[in-house]
């Protein structure tokens, strides 16, 4: 079994490869547009993904479904928050953040729908004016 895989019954009682749900081309299609509008610390640029994943696309999935993959090191960038203070930021590579997102997108749809209609932190499409107009 690869270790991204669960045994057993999962979410909707049915047999979940998980990182077979994440690899599809429509999904990771769908992350790299996402991913498209930002830069990485690996100075990928948005022209040179693309090219890049048709060379290497093939070794990098079968990393993912072997569990060999290995992100890389996050860049440690400290930035001003408004009351002077510093907060940190890491910054993921390009690749790490496709990854990241497409497992993202099927995690949402996987649990999105168990979560109570009044949690609002932290979900797609809401914010906290949400909270503000439901409480009232």
């Amino acid at each position: 079994m690869y270790p991204a895989q669960t045994k057993g019954k999962s979410h909707g009682e049915q047999n979940n490869d998980l990182i077979e749900e994440v690899l599809p081309r429509q999904n990771m299609l769908k992350a790299l547009r996402r991913v498209e509008k930002n830069t990485g610390i690996d100075n990928l640029t948005v022209e040179s993904l693309k090219p890049y994943l048709s060379q290497n696309w093939l070794s990098i999935r079968e990393q993912l479904l072997k569990g060999d993959y290995k992100s890389q090191p996050v860049l440690r960038v400290k930035i001003s928050k408004p009351n002077g203070g510093k907060r940190l930021l890491g910054i993921p590579t390009v690749i790490d953040r496709l990854i990241q997102q497409a497992l993202l997108q099927i995690l949402t749809e996987i649990f999105d729908s168990d979560f109570s209609p009044f949690s609002f932190g932290f979900r797609p499409n809401r914010k906290a004016h949400d909270v503000v107009i439901k409480a009232k």
